[in-house]
């Protein structure tokens, strides 16, 4: 057992109990924060926590005003890490989000000036009212966690995670996400509208304040890299595995589907289920966990055709479809 020590002493890196128990104490500090901002969306925040602890990106799609900015910066100020806010907007360029050469005079060399993307957290907001060139300078950084800029290639800070918000119903000044950058995105959530009794909460507590204002971090930025390390280990059994591989490839067979998900949708799916199985308190992936976690992870990913459009078919009622017809395995561990 690896064991590292911080300010609450030893905690097991193995996904064992200790391990768990990190992860666990962990999850329940930043979802409680980050309902205080945003409220009644317990599920949402579950989606956000999944995505951060199995070190995805997360795209956060809803109309105007559901808090969407406020669950991505709210998520952001709960740990203690390096954060940046990127405005994205059309006249917004590649260098200004990767970071440019500037050629220093008294040198006589280039200088590379980093952007805002080496950071630990990333708040893309409104990310697709940026042309697709600019869109696109995020592409390397999502998939492989590095820069390439005029040949030279820098790392960037882990964890690093991009949480991008966008306006589905908007068309004026925007610009599609392309398949490409979508599947980059570990999972997709819609914030929706609240309920009355939440909404009635939102009135009393934030028309006075901005709960933002005085939102603090809970956790440091070693808490959520021993909370990764646990996730990793966290054991998921061949016949989970072969069920993901199977879920994911029949998206690739249906009629309704112009475009089905990607290996890269295969393997986000097991790492957001062990993320799920870790803040369920198992050191072990069963079926419930990718059940749990399908739909967020696969839809987005998925193109329909025009015939489904016109039916009103949506890319999540599949997913569920396929949950409910393809078998899932009965072992409890998944197998060895």
């Amino acid at each position: 057992m690896t064991t590292t020590s911080g300010p609450a002493g030893a905690r097991s890196l193995d996904g064992g109990p200790a391990g768990l128990a990190d992860v666990a104490d962990f999850s329940h500090r930043v979802a409680a924060n980050v309902q205080r901002v945003l409220v009644g969306k317990p599920e949402v925040v579950r989606i956000a926590l999944v995505t951060l602890l199995s070190e995805g990106h997360l795209l956060v799609e809803d109309v105007p005003g559901v808090g969407k900015t406020s669950l991505a910066k709210a998520l952001a100020r709960s740990i203690d890490c390096s954060v940046s806010r990127i405005q994205f907007t059309p006249d917004l360029l590649p260098g200004d989000v990767t970071g440019v050469s500037i050629y220093n005079r008294q040198s006589m060399q280039f200088e590379f000036r980093p952007g805002p993307v080496f950071a630990n957290v990333i708040v893309a907001d409104e990310i697709n009212r940026a042309s697709p060139k600019t869109q696109s300078a995020l592409l390397e950084c999502m998939a492989e966690h590095q820069v390439t800029v005029d040949g030279v290639t820098y790392a960037l800070a882990e964890p690093f995670m991009v949480v991008a918000t966008q306006n589905p119903i908007e068309m004026d000044g925007t610009y599609p996400l392309p398949e490409a950058q979508r599947d980059r995105f570990t999972a997709r959530v819609s914030v929706g509208y609240p309920d009355a009794v939440a909404e009635l909460a939102i009135v009393d507590e934030h028309s006075a304040a901005d709960p933002l204002a005085t939102l603090r971090s809970v956790v440091d930025v070693q808490r959520v890299r021993l909370a990764i390390e646990a996730v990793r280990h966290v054991h998921v059994g061949q016949e989970v595995r072969q069920y993901c591989v199977d879920l994911v490839a029949s998206t690739r067979r249906l009629a309704e589907l112009r475009l089905g998900a990607s290996p890269r949708a295969t393997l986000h799916l097991v790492r957001a289920a062990r993320a799920q199985a870790a803040l369920s308190g198992r050191g072990f992936v069963v079926p419930d966990d990718v059940h749990a976690i399908a739909v967020p992870v696969l839809a987005h990913r998925l193109l329909l055709t025009s015939d489904a459009q016109a039916a009103r078919r949506s890319a999540a009622d599949l997913v569920r479809a396929l949950l409910a017809r393809l078998p899932a395995p009965t072992a409890p561990g998944g197998g060895a």
